[in-house]
């Protein structure tokens, strides 16, 4: 008896935010495929129907999760010029998503149209507009800078979990795939930042 109440004493307390650091705590320990709703709850001590009470659904409770590790991107002290201030927002972008366990898997799948999210995306076009880029130019460079920083770092998290250059070093031949046997020194594991730098590069040198 004394636990029941316990937990709904533990329930009553709870707000959507209590959920989404749990949450955030449960991914760094686990893993994003071992999240729920439920190892949330448990994790609280609560009940299911609880957290569902917060945050709806899973997709929800995912999406506010997401748009939570956004929010670590900080966006006060920015450079001046505002080619040096969408690459420190790069950077910035990224760090966020790495300091969390499948931090990028997490945000690529979701859409989160929420307020940390749309005012990391607000402030890094308004430094693509500083810049001269027209309205077009500015969001789709906006998007390609996001896409890319999710891309490289969902593999870069990945690659932890597996030996150095893990399968690739096995399967890629000489005979089979020349090209790739030629420049497999410079996808290792080791080379994420340096890989980050020169595609960011590449897509502000387009501007």
């Amino acid at each position: 008896m004394t636990n029941k109440q316990d937990g709904r004493d533990r329930g009553s307390r709870l707000d959507p935010a209590t959920v989404i650091r749990t949450a955030l705590e449960l991914l760094d320990a686990k893993g994003l495929d071992a999240l729920s709703t439920r190892t949330v709850a448990d994790r609280l001590g609560v009940r299911m129907n609880t957290v569902l009470w917060h945050v709806k659904t899973k997709a929800r409770m995912l999406e506010l999760m997401a748009d939570a590790v956004v929010g670590e991107a900080p966006l006060d002290d920015l450079p001046d010029p505002p080619l040096e201030r969408v690459r420190e927002l790069a950077h910035r972008y990224r760090r966020a998503l790495l300091a969390h366990r499948d931090g990028a898997t997490l945000v690529v799948g979701t859409y989160a149209a929420e307020p940390h999210t749309l005012r990391f995306a607000d402030t890094l076009v308004g430094a693509l507009l500083d810049g001269g880029l027209d309205e077009r130019a500015a969001a789709w460079t906006a998007w390609t800078i996001i896409y890319f920083t999710l891309g490289l770092t969902q593999e870069e998290q990945a690659a932890a979990h597996q030996s150095p250059n893990g399968r690739l070093t096995n399967t890629v031949s000489e005979t089979a795939y020349p090209a790739l046997r030629r420049v497999l020194g410079h996808l290792d594991a080791e080379s994420f930042g340096e890989r980050f730098e020169f595609g960011l590069s590449a897509i502000l040198a387009r501007r």
